[in-house]
This record gives C-alpha cells, structure tokens and sequence, in this order.
C-alpha cells in the first residue's frame, strides 16, 4: 500500500477552495457580462427618458414655433440636465441647428457628431458618437407640434466615462462577493475537514484501509465464527468460520444483509443491543449441534450501534479441552516416572558410597523384580501401548504420594481400540479420577487405590475406588458440572471432561454408595477392539 503524500484535511482543504474558485470565477464571467449589460441599458433608458420628456415639453415646443422663446429653451434644458445628471441635453431645429447647449457659445450652430440625421426624418434612436464635449451615448428624440408635425429634436448624451465607471464599480462588487465567497469556503472547507477527521479518529485515509485490511485478514483467521450486527438487528459481517459452522447445521452461509430475526429467530443477540450488557459462555442448540457463544455490544460514542458474537462448535471446545488434558495427564504420568528413577538413583549412589553392596543387590533384585512384575502385567493385560504406558506412569505417581495403587485386569486381555480418539478419552477418564483419587486420600491415614479393568463383549468396565473421605449422595448431581467443586476456585473442571468423555464414548457413569468410607466410580463405555474390526 503506497504512502500517501498529503494529508486528508490539506485534500480537503484544496479540492473545496477549487470548487469555490471556479464557481466563484464562471459566475463572475456570467454575471459580469450581465450587469455590464444592464448598467448599458439602464443608462440608455435614462437617456431616452430624459430626451422623451424634453420632447414633450411645451416650453420646447412653443421655443421652437415661436422664434422669441428660444431663450426659455436653454433654461429649461439647463435645469433637465442638471437634474437628471447627464452630459448635456440639446434641442435642434429642423436643420440641425442648436437651440440649447452646456455651452451657450455652440447655441445657433449646427450639431456635431453626424448621427442626428434619422431623428430629424422622425426615427427615434440611440447611438453612441463624439461630438464637442467628448464622446458620449446619445438619445434622440423626435419633437413634434400638437398637429403631430415634427418641428426639431432633442438630443440626450451621458458621458461613456460614467458609463465605464458605472461597469467598473458593479465589476469591483462582483470581485469582492468573490473574494468573500473564497473566504467563506476556505473555513468552510478548514470546518469540514476537521469535522471528518473528528468523526475518523483522527485517521488518514491510508491508515483507515491499512486496518480495513488488517481487519479483514483477523476475522478470516480465527477459528471461531464471528458475527456482528447493526442497532437494526441487519448481519452487516459474517466471517469465514462462521459461514463453515452456519453450512454444518444446515443454515445459509451467506446471511450478509438479512435481518438476524429472518436468519436465526432463536438467537438473543437482540437482547444485548437492548441491554448494553455482554454475555460469555452462553450455549445455543441449533439442530441438534451445540454452540458455545460470547456476546457483546458495540459501544462508539457512548452509544451502542449494533452487536458482535463470537462462537464455536462446542464439539471442537471439548476436543481441545480434552487434547489439552490429555497432554497434562501424559506430562504428569513422565514426570513422576522420572521422579521416581531419580530418587532411586540417589538410594543407589548412597549405598555405593556407604560400601553397603550386598544390601545394594537385593535392593536392585527388588526393583528389577518389581518393575519386571508390574510392567508385565500392564503390557501383557493391555495391548494399547498409548494406554499401558499412561497407566504405568499413574502407578509411579501413586508411589510419590504414598499411595498404594494396584491395578486389577479382570479379562486376560484389553485389546487395542479400533479407534484413536478412544485411547485419548480413556485417559481422560482414568486419569481425572485416579487424579482426583489420590487427591482426596491426601489427608487420609490410609491410601489405597484400585483400579479394576473388565472388556467383555465389545463393552468396557472401569472401577476406580479409594479409600477417601467419600461423596454424600446429594453432591453426585453436581460434581459433573463445569466449575463445580468443593476444593475452592478454578477448581471443577475434572469430572466435568470425564463426563463428556464418556458421552462421548456413548457409556454411562455412575457411583456405588454401598461401598462404605470409600468412593467408587463405575463407567461403562461400548469398546470395540481392533481384532473384531480386523474380523
């Protein structure tokens, strides 16, 4: 993704004050050419006015039949122009001769400027020409008698250079409207840009698609199913494992744009947008498939836009709780094998030190003997090597907690499952409880632990007892429920998996009260072998 080179508000900031320019300019061109037009026919008019008034003025007529007024004509012209502002106001005869002027001296000679011919054949008009005083725009007007005889006429001029400066004052208001509008867009332009910067968090445009991207790319990694909607309850995002777990239980994977009411009537995420409160580890069936789900709303501004969901094929959950025990429970069944060696090793470099050798051969004999006898019986009774290995490291653990541990086969043989999830399941199940167990008899003056093993026409027995403090009655509805426990917090996740485990498997689980001051688990789980698969 290229660096962007100037910043979102600078974008802004130019491209509105061009916009503002341009109209300002093309209206300028537009409205200057307009009034220059109007300011042109507005002085014509005056100019026509005031020779339409002459002309019909008695004092002119009589001035121009009667040869002795002819003085009341320049007074009265005199008195036109100053009062109308014009450059001068001339009455002519017939040939053209003035009758009035500015200058009394031009009175009784002939008009200059040779644009006073279609007036004295009638034809009013306008026209623009030089004469004794400048060049000037002129209006002519015919005069006639009360028989509607024309006797002379009148000419009305105003200076071109009032004229321009009327055109170069109305051009200066355009240009500082202009000016100002330019002005006005700039902080219009500054207002908004920091406005939209505001509403981006500050963010330029190349960070906001830097995270678009990078948003994307985590919602399309994650395992878990995401979902999110607006405050109009419409799926506005919908990710890639979601779409796979929504094809699995048989709903459209593609719901982008449907009202989640529409698409999944039986969710509650409506009731977080309500709420404003989140909601975790929330389980949802759908189909016959559970869903583990957290649920939160969308808080911008101190306001909630719309829902997120995040959730999971509790199936998938409980697979990965179980692999995780399961590799705790292999690490633990090492760690105490290892222990155990080490402490015999530190007897054994004792006794040589001490010269106690003959003590130091009956101590190995035993231990040969011993470990000989045991992992015989586990590997000859056993044939899953995974499971005979798990149950060997449990007896080493047993060991370092005092525990006496003795493992009973009531079959010569437990043959390898046909299955290898079966084998992680067991160990699940064995070792949580024999966990457990031990655990229990911590405080106990006596600890045994037996765990009897029985296979029988494809099922599986399992008996683990020890000699505990015991469970009472009423806790057995309970000790299988996530979180549950007697033993403090974070506890009562063990029997909790155990149980799955063997749902899993298809078996039950129960607890045998007859047995007194001890516990006893028996579960039994449907178990096939490889041998009859193989037959």
């Amino acid at each position: 993704m290229s660096e962007q080179k100037f910043k979102l508000s600078t974008i802004i900031i130019f491209f509105v004050c061009l916009v503002v320019l341009l109209s300002l300019l093309f209206t300028d061109l537009l409205i200057s050419h307009t009034v220059s037009e109007t300011i042109r026919n507005n002085q014509e008019e005056k100019a026509k006015i005031v020779s339409r008034t002459v002309a019909k003025s008695a004092i002119v007529k009589s001035g121009l039949e009667k040869l002795d007024d002819e003085g009341a004509i320049q007074e009265y012209t005199v008195d036109i122009q100053q009062a109308a502002d014009v450059l001068f106001v001339v009455v002519m005869d017939m040939n053209g001769i003035r009758k009035s002027h500015p200058d009394p001296e031009k009175i009784g000679k002939a008009f200059v400027g040779g644009d006073e011919m279609a007036v004295l054949k009638g034809e009013e008009h306008i026209s623009v020409s030089k004469g004794t005083l400048g060049e000037s725009l002129r209006a002519f007007t015919p005069i006639k008698n009360d028989e509607n005889k024309q006797i002379g006429a009148v000419a009305v001029g105003i200076s071109l250079n009032n004229v321009e400066r009327a055109l170069k004052k109305g051009h200066q208001n355009i240009i500082i409207g202009s000016a100002l509008g330019i002005i006005v867009g700039i902080i219009g332009a500054v207002i908004l840009a920091r406005y939209i910067k505001k509403i981006l968090f500050g963010l330029e445009p190349s960070e906001i698609a830097k995270i678009h991207e990078e948003r994307n790319t985590m919602l399309q990694s994650v395992h878990e199913g995401i979902i999110a909607v607006n405050k109009d309850l419409t799926i506005t995002i919908v990710n890639m494992s979601a779409k796979r777990i929504f094809a699995n239980i048989g709903l459209s994977d593609n719901p982008v744009g449907m009202k989640l009411t529409d698409f999944m009537p039986f969710s509650t995420l409506d009731r977080v947008l309500k709420t404003g409160k989140a909601e975790k580890d929330q389980e949802i069936t759908i189909n016959g498939v559970t869903i583990l789900t957290n649920r939160a709303p969308l808080i911008v501004n101190n306001e909630i836009v719309g829902a997120i969901s995040t959730f999971r094929d509790k199936t998938e959950v409980h697979q990965l709780a179980e692999q995780l025990t399961g590799v705790r429970l292999y690490a633990e069944a090492l760690r105490a094998q290892s222990h155990e060696f080490m402490n015999r090793l530190h007897v054994i470099l004792g006794m040589v030190k001490m010269g106690f050798y003959d003590e130091l051969m009956d101590y190995i004999a035993d231990i040969v003997d011993h470990r000989v006898n045991e992992v015989s019986y586990v590997t000859k009774s056993i044939k899953d090597p995974v499971l005979a290995g798990f149950i060997m490291g449990k007896l080493s653990t047993a060991r370092e907690n005092k525990v006496e541990m003795k493992i009973e086969n009531e079959t010569s043989i437990i043959p390898k499952p046909s299955e290898d999830h079966v084998t992680h399941d067991l160990i699940t199940i064995i070792g949580n409880i024999v966990d457990n167990a031990m655990e229990a008899m911590s405080e106990m003056k006596e600890k045994k632990l037996h765990l009897k093993l029985s296979y029988n026409k494809n099922q599986l027995l399992i008996k683990v007892r020890d000699t505990g403090p015991g469970l009472k009655k009423e806790q057995f509805a309970h000790i299988f429920k996530k979180g549950y426990s007697t033993k403090g917090e974070n506890r009562g996740y063990g029997l909790y998996l155990v149980n799955k485990s063997v749902e899993t498997l298809g078996g039950s689980i129960q607890l045998n009260l007859s047995v007194k001051k001890a516990t006893e688990f028996i579960i039994q789980i449907p178990y096939k072998g490889e041998e009859e698969t193989n037959d």
